[in-house]
Order: structure tokens, then C-alpha cells, then sequence
């Protein structure tokens, strides 16, 4: 299956088609919080896959679609649902809350107060963020026959709960969302994240029968499987540098949970964003429920963690 990347030229952006596949890439690669747009296209039916900023720039290829297949439900993944309103939306039943209600997706954020009212402003003006109501529950192994082109999930949860990749059947195509191999590596900091399941997750991933593999961001597309593999070892590679860097800060003493989010695995410490301290502390703990299962840190009774 051979992909050719050429230049859209009425509004310049890059794309790859892969048969009856197009993907057009988004700002950098699709890096947050843009993301990369894939439009599938049988006799029957055209299917779009998640809807980055960059879908509100595509035109006609976009919007004349007739469906909307979410891999998972984030903001970033949402933008251009306001062009194909009416059009059904699916996402997997266990994300689909989120998909149809706002108050739900801030729940899965964790966002409370002010800052809950805040953030769906500022989603309301970056993301054209709009609640899909009528969303469609689907299950792993749902289908979507678009006319010799079908669309299969396989669940592939961490990330969100419902996460799933997108195979294009008999095309080798899988679209792997937000196992998106980027340097920053795994993301499972909502409140519904499971360290878990993304540590399976990239096990089964790799077993995808696909010869193409599509991100929503960072890396777009691969189509050299070795390639591919080592740069999800890389990503995979991430979580122990993050059990390591809980077991350093535990190394200078017992700390409770919130003073080693303070101390940070994921982001830097200039990113001061207000959601920050809760993303950091939904992570780490996981991690410490981990060590805590291989022997390597205990919990004292007065809640502070320290070295096995």
C-alpha cells in the first residue's frame, strides 16, 4: 500500500493518500494542539476520523463526509464536529459520555470551580468545541462498511478508557490516534487514565495487522514497520524513565503525594497551567501503585511514600 505525499494547493496542506485513504497532516506534523485529519472513502460512504483544527481548513473533503468515527474523546480531537453537524458521531461506549456532555468531559478532566467555566471558554474559542449529544456508543470490533472500504476499532485503552485504533480494511491502515510516539511519550493524566492499560496497550499495538500507521500527533505517518517499532520502544521507554525519576525523589526522603507532584515527571517546570498539579499526581500515583506492587516503595500510615 503506497502512500504519496503531494500538496493541496487551494489551501496548502500536505497530504499522503493511501488508496482509498487521505491523510492531511496538521501545524507541525499535528502536534498539540492541532492533530492530523484522516478521510476514508468507499463507493458507499466517506468516514473522517477524529477532527483536529486542521479539518477547518480542509474544505469540501471534509465537511461532505457522511460520518464521524472517534478514535477517543478529547477536545482536540473535536474541532471540526461543528461542521458536520446533523452527520452521525461515534466513539466507543466507554467514552461516549464524555463525547455527548460537557459537564462529563470536565469530570474526565478533573476540572472544578472557575476553572471548569474558564476551560470551556477557552475550548469554545481554540477547539470550536461543541457537546455531541447524539453521539453513537460502539463496542470493540464494531465495523463501518463504506462500500469495499471497512472501518474496524480495536480497543486500545489507557489513554482514555475508550480508546481505540481505526484499522482500514483490506488496506493495512491503522489509525493509532493518541499512541502518538511522541519524545513526551505516554499521556494517562484524566481522571478515567489507566497506567495500566497503556502498558498493555503498547503491547497489543504492536500486533495491529497493518503495513501503515497513522498518529493524530507528532509523528503522522509511518510506513516502515522497523521504524515504527523503534520508535514505539522509545515511547514505551518513557514510563520507566518516569518510575525512575518517582524512585530518585523518594531517594531524598518519605514525601507525601503532593509534594511529589511538585517535583514533577511529566512537564517542566515553567508549564504552570492550573490543571498541572492534578495531571502530575493522577500520574505518579499510578506509578506508585506499580512500585508499590514490585516491592520497590511502601506506604507509611501517615500516608507519605518512601523507599522499599
Amino acid at each position: 500500500m503506497g502512500g504519496v505525499m503531494t500538496a493541496r494547493k487551494q489551501n496548502d496542506i500536505a497530504r499522503a493518500d493511501f488508496g482509498p485513504v487521505t491523510v492531511y497532516f496538521g501545524d507541525r506534523n499535528g502536534k498539540y494542539p492541532d492533530g492530523n485529519q484522516v478521510i476514508v472513502r468507499g463507493s458507499d460512504s466517506v468516514a473522517v476520523f477524529d477532527t483536529p483544527i486542521s479539518a477547518n481548513a480542509i474544505g469540501p473533503d471534509f465537511t461532505n463526509a457522511d460520518l464521524c468515527i472517534l478514535g477517543h474523546v478529547h477536545e482536540d480531537h473535536m474541532a471540526g464536529l461543528h461542521l458536520l453537524r446533523g452527520k452521525p458521531v461515534y466513539a466507543h461506549e466507554a467514552d461516549v459520555a464524555a463525547a455527548r456532555s460537557w459537564e462529563t468531559l470536565a469530570d474526565v478532566f478533573g476540572y472544578a470551580g472557575a476553572e471548569r467555566a474558564r476551560s470551556r471558554a477557552r475550548f469554545e474559542k481554540e477547539f470550536h468545541y461543541i457537546e455531541a449529544p447524539d453521539a453513537i456508543a460502539y463496542k470493540d470490533g464494531a465495523t463501518w462498511d463504506l462500500g469495499g472500504v471497512t472501518v474496524r476499532a480495536a480497543h486500545m485503552p489507557g489513554h482514555t478508557p475508550g480508546h481505540c485504533a481505526l484499522l482500514v480494511e483490506p488496506y493495512g491502515l491503522a489509525f493509532i490516534g493518541d499512541i502518538d510516539l511522541s519524545t513526551f511519550g505516554p499521556y494517562y493524566g484524566d481522571t478515567n487514565s489507566s497506567l495500566h492499560d497503556f502498558r498493555e496497550t503498547l503491547r497489543k499495538v504492536r500486533d495491529l495487522p497493518a503495513k501503515v500507521w497513522v498518529t493524530f500527533h507528532h509523528k503522522g505517518v509511518y510506513t516502515d514497520r522497523q521504524r515504527f517499532l523503534d520508535d514505539l520502544c522509545a515511547y514505551e521507554a518513557r514510563l520507566d524513565v518516569r518510575d525512575a525519576r518517582v524512585l530518585e525523589m523518594l531517594g531524598a526522603g518519605p514525601q507525601t503525594l503532593e509534594q511529589l507532584a511538585q517535583g514533577r515527571i511529566l512537564y517542566p517546570a515553567h508549564v504552570n497551567e492550573p490543571w498541572v498539579d492534578g495531571v502530575e499526581a493522577r500520574s505518579i500515583a499510578m506509578h506508585l501503585d506499580d512500585l508499590m506492587g514490585q516491592g520497590r516503595v511502601a506506604r507509611d500510615g501517615d500516608g507519605r511514600y518512601r523507599l522499599a
